[in-house]
């Protein structure tokens, strides 16, 4: 098992709310500063923008700091996920995270089982993984039927109990249900606070071990160090009012969580 980062871990130093935000080479070094090889380039369509050349740069950037790649997208379409399996090939990537549906796109049960069993076999020829996240828009129930329906060891689920929360999934049950699939981890702590006037919660991000995840249960049920699946830190970290609090509070919780996941390991 390694720990890796996520594009999420920078969010906010990615995003245009800060003055000059962060390239991916930039983001490739900072991950290399925290003695992390690792980074999962995730949720970032403008990788799918990168000719050849864009591409085989951020590679020898990589290979240069010593930092691997897996990647991340949403959707099942086969010609989407071939797109990305071509970017994969370039970046060495191994792992590729998705997601069932898209902004347009909600296939059917039938219509996900389908467009998987087409693209397994490119999966397969292309040493890739392709994990699905856990997450409130599909049941974990059904997401575990849909994987189990591919019946292909390629094909498995990106544990992010956090995200179910919103459709009122205890996440113990959720890591429980999933942890026999498990070919990817997403490692982010949660908790719930008070909104003004005591009018409602809001859901967001903690620091790593300080909010309800019971990372415990979670190791003790998927095994990662033994079964080699990879522990990926993101964060759910709220803007903090200004630019440089914001970055540096990202900074602060990006470090921690790679300091508590290393504290856990035999």
């Amino acid at each position: 098992m390694s720990i890796g980062l996520s594009t999420y871990a920078f969010f906010w130093q990615l995003s245009s709310r800060v003055e000059k935000p962060l390239t991916l080479v930039e983001v490739v070094d900072k991950t290399a500063e925290l003695g992390v090889g690792l980074l999962q380039i995730c949720d970032h369509p403008a990788i799918e923008d990168f000719d050849a050349e864009q591409l085989r740069a951020l590679r020898a950037a990589g290979d240069a700091a010593g930092v691997a790649f897996e990647l991340g997208t949403r959707g099942l379409r086969p010609e989407h996920l071939r797109r990305y399996l071509d970017i994969a090939d370039v970046l060495g990537a191994k792992v590729l995270r998705s997601m069932v549906n898209t902004a347009d796109h909600r296939p059917t049960p039938d219509e996900a089982l389908a467009d998987l069993r087409a693209i397994a076999p490119e999966l397969a020829e292309r040493g890739v993984d392709l994990a699905l996240e856990t997450y409130e828009q599909v049941s974990t129930a059904a997401l575990v039927e849909l994987v189990e329906g591919v019946d292909h060891p390629r094909v498995g689920i990106c544990l992010d109990p956090a995200n179910t929360v919103a459709a009122l999934e205890q996440p113990s049950a959720v890591v429980d249900r999933c942890a026999k699939h498990v070919l990817n981890v997403h490692s982010k702590d949660f908790a719930f606070t008070r909104s003004e006037g005591w009018v409602g919660f809001q859901l967001a991000g903690a620091l790593m071990g300080a909010g309800l995840l019971d990372y415990d249960h979670l190791l003790d049920r998927v095994r990662p160090d033994e079964r080699g699946v990879n522990q990926i830190v993101e964060h759910w970290l709220p803007w903090q009012g200004d630019e440089d609090a914001t970055r540096k509070t990202e900074q602060l919780w990006t470090a921690h969580s790679v300091d508590y996941l290393r504290s856990t390991r035999p």
